[in-house]
């Protein structure tokens, strides 16, 4: 069996995602990406087999699937060298025509809400989002920030965060309302640039649509990994520069605590769906916080985390890549203890997609 499908390999590569699995992808699987050979593993998490390998193109990093859970898509990175965010059909298993974003180089950090992918792009200081059902790319800021690398969009859509890892903050989005359309009151349809003539000074109003304010929020060196808490209001930044957790109140728009929790190096953080317990990827180990009394729960050191961390969202399984090892870990949230693994050559990015 293994012998016929390298053959395949070889001669048919696009055969392969067919021949590796007999069945249909299940309802809900865990996407696993691998940096090394340049796949999305479908993984079925009822034993961790996988199903399919999907060639998504140079240097993956991030994958998101989208809210029906049919689709996939993965950021193509290189540091500001690539522009493509690839798509799977996770239904029939097949790479579709990538998405070229143009001058919106290096695509990182990916999320999905409200129909729409948004993401980072590194090299254009910039974030935006692509609307799948017109193919378009809808909407771009810039944040002015170095190596805006990982988002998060919340559920409404009206707020959103982003890391900024050389500049070591944090950028906060919010939306302001809109005014009604067509021109402000005294400014002829079509006029650009600043007010006409006899327009007293002053800001220019809220443009249709409304915008944008952003508030910038100096955290720790290394600013990448973060989630937000179940519960919205507090944001944990890990700072793998310094190896320290950075703690926002969201409402305040401020730091309001620097954990000390020795994790240099780390890349992603992830709370459990419960709110309880935060995951931090440092590395040489896996270390799990109590999200209450910020102190260590566990360390552990068998688990080489250095990327992805995903949670199952029963709350029973947390799955973390370990690039040096060549797997992805499967956790027990109960117990803290590793119960399995996928074999995944340099596997980073991780999602979770639920079939409607």
């Amino acid at each position: 069996m293994k012998l016929g499908l390298l053959c395949l390999s070889v001669i048919f590569p696009a055969a392969c995602p067919a021949s590796l699995s007999a069945q249909s992808t299940p309802k809900a699987v865990l996407l696993a990406l691998s940096k090394q050979d340049h796949t999305l593993s479908i993984v079925d998490p009822a034993d961790l087999r996988v199903v399919a390998r999907i060639p998504v193109g140079d240097d993956p990093h991030e994958v998101v699937a989208s809210d029906n859970g049919k689709t996939a898509y993965v950021s193509n990175y290189g540091f500001g060298a690539f522009h493509t965010l690839a798509v799977i059909d996770l239904v029939g298993q097949t790479r579709q025509p990538s998405i070229d974003l143009g001058a919106l180089r290096g695509p990182h950090g990916l999320d999905f809400k409200l129909g729409k992918v948004w993401f980072t792009a590194e090299a254009a200081k910039a974030i935006g989002s692509y609307d799948p059902a017109t193919g378009k790319i809808d909407w771009i800021m810039g944040t002015g920030q170095d190596r805006t690398h990982m988002i998060y969009i919340f559920p409404d859509g009206k707020r959103i965060v982003v890391t900024n890892v050389n500049s070591a903050t944090v950028t906060i989005l919010d939306k302001t309302e809109g005014r009604p359309g067509g021109p402000p009151p005294g400014m002829p349809p079509g006029m650009q640039g600043g007010p006409p003539p006899g327009m007293p000074p002053g800001p220019m109003p809220t443009p249709p649509g409304g915008d944008w304010k952003l508030t910038v929020i100096p955290v720790g060196g290394g600013s990448e990994g973060f989630d937000i808490s179940p519960d919205g209001k507090e944001a944990w930044v890990a700072n793998a520069h310094d190896g320290t957790v950075s703690i926002i109140d969201l409402a305040q728009k401020k730091v309001t605590a620097t954990l000390a929790v020795n994790v240099p190096g780390a890349n992603r953080l992830k709370f459990t769906p419960d709110g309880k317990t935060v995951l931090i990827s440092a590395g040489l180990a896996l270390v799990v916080l109590n999200a209450a009394t910020h102190k260590e729960v566990k360390r552990l050191t068998g688990v080489h985390a250095s990327g992805g961390i995903q949670m199952q969202p029963d709350g029973e399984r947390a799955y973390v890549a370990c690039g040096r090892d060549g797997y992805v870990a499967a956790i027990d949230l109960k117990t803290l203890e590793m119960v399995g693994k996928v074999d995944v050559a340099g596997p980073d990015g991780l999602a979770w997609a639920v079939r409607e």
